[in-house]
């Protein structure tokens, strides 16, 4: 198993589907069935992770479904029912200059141009229309993330993302 720093987390299990112990899944890919390139998967339950391979998987109406190695009825299934799904980092592709994966942010100290310190990234979240970064400071702020005009730079080295925001927001 890949070291607990290296995860990722890509999706999570939204319950059980069918009479065979296959599980929905909710994915943070770009598009759902990428996913399923991912081997192994770990699945978290009781704070540990466990290795998992997907065997199979399908969209349905309401969307993926998969099965898992070793998973056979909705009772094996059941116990793993909302639990996170990560991946080892070295499974995932190399992005472009400027690009970075959200468990990249998490923790990075936030500032906004004066040098006002607003807090630390604590995770995002998508909204349909972009991602928010949640900051944990002296009070919560929901920052959009939108490169150019609120985030005006992320540097990974030291730790700092530097946004156009107002403390009083």
């Amino acid at each position: 198993m890949p070291a607990l720093s290296s995860l990722v987390v890509v999706g999570c299990l939204r319950g059980v589907f069918g009479v065979r112990g296959w599980v929905r899944v909710k994915t943070y890919t770009t598009s759902p069935p990428d996913i399923l390139r991912y081997k192994p998967w770990y699945l978290e339950r009781d704070q540990e992770w466990h290795e998992f391979f997907a065997e199979e998987g399908r969209m349905q109406t309401k969307g993926l479904v998969v099965r898992l190695r070793g998973i056979d009825n909705p009772e094996q299934a059941a116990p793993w029912s909302l639990s996170q799904i990560a991946v080892g980092r070295e499974q995932l592709p190399a992005l472009a200059d400027g690009q970075y994966y959200w468990k990249d942010l998490e923790g990075l100290q936030v500032q906004n141009l004066a040098g006002v310190d607003l807090g630390k990234v604590s995770y995002l979240f998508e909204t349909g229309a972009n991602a928010i970064l949640v900051v944990e400071g002296e009070r919560r702020r929901l920052i959009p993330y939108l490169k150019g005009s609120v985030v005006q730079a992320v540097d990974l080295p030291r730790r700092l993302i530097t946004v156009d925001w107002e403390p009083d927001f």
